[in-house]
């Protein structure tokens, strides 16, 4: 007779969120993630110089496709950022794996919220990567305008677009408090004076950027010009229309690729 098992999903759960080798495998999200972001910020800076390019994670995996084994990278970044993904989903479920903070405190049920929302991101990630891999790959920017033209039709879209909006700023500004006050050294294993320095500019750098776009979002709305909702690679191009501009982009090129250096470090040192 086949024996069944009596093992709660919970208890199964636990085990698969503190496997050392699922850990491993997620941890090469990180690495994909710092090849996205190093990506877009080269892209920035060519757009600076007066190349051509979408500045988001559809036009770095776009460039990435398009180079000679680039499908087969893409192809490990599925995997990598779906790894990633379930690590933080599992983190949300059980809470954080390394000690620290009772599991019903305020700040541990805030920790699951943000691994949560992190987990979507690798999810997202994830879904673009594949589209990319298989040659059917979009342009994330279009698809956001897109989206909010069809939003903007209605009272309760434009009401759900002034409110990601908001989110958006709200979510850069946490990434900003966290490059300046540092607080993102709590979630390393180490204490190296480069790597912080390196955060520092990495967090402030996609805090600005995440917070540009949330501010373009809320105008798109107040002039009714969904193109203005393109996500990050609207932001950039509008940062590189201003007086200026080519510097103030490849200023947040060489940010945004910093951050990309912080997430290959995050490899080995962040706590999971």
């Amino acid at each position: 007779m086949f024996e069944i098992s009596t093992a709660r999903p919970a208890s199964v759960a636990n085990r698969l969120g503190r496997n050392r080798v699922f850990e491993r495998l997620a941890r090469t999200g990180f690495v994909m993630a710092g090849v996205v972001h190093v990506l877009i910020g080269y892209l920035a800076v060519r757009i600076a110089s007066g190349g051509g390019g979408a500045t988001d994670q559809s036009g770095a995996m776009g460039e990435l496709a398009a180079e000679p084994g680039g499908v087969l990278v893409l192809g490990g970044g599925v995997a990598a950022f779906a790894f990633m993904a379930l690590w933080r989903l599992a983190e949300a479920v059980l809470g954080k794996n390394s000690p620290g903070g009772a599991q019903g405190s305020a700040s541990a049920v805030l920790h699951r919220a943000k691994a949560f929302a992190v987990a979507l991101v690798y999810f997202g990630y994830a879904i673009t990567a594949f589209g990319f891999a298989r040659g059917s790959g979009r342009s994330s920017s279009g698809q956001s305008a897109g989206l909010s033209a069809r939003l903007m039709q209605s009272t309760g879209g434009t009401i759900v677009l002034v409110v990601a909006g908001l989110v958006l700023v709200a979510v850069g500004g946490y990434h900003l408090y966290k490059g300046v006050t540092r607080k993102f050294v709590e979630e390393l294993r180490t204490h190296n004076s480069l790597l912080r320095r390196i955060g520092t500019v990495g967090y402030t750098s996609k805090g600005l950027a995440i917070a540009g776009v949330g501010v373009l979002v809320i105008v798109a709305v107040n002039q009714s010009d969904p193109g203005k909702a393109g996500g990050l690679d609207a932001a950039l191009k509008t940062l590189g229309a201003q007086p200026y501009g080519p510097v103030l982009l490849v200023a947040a090129g060489l940010g945004i690729a910093t951050y990309g250096l912080y997430d290959f470090a995050c490899a080995r040192y962040a706590e999971m």
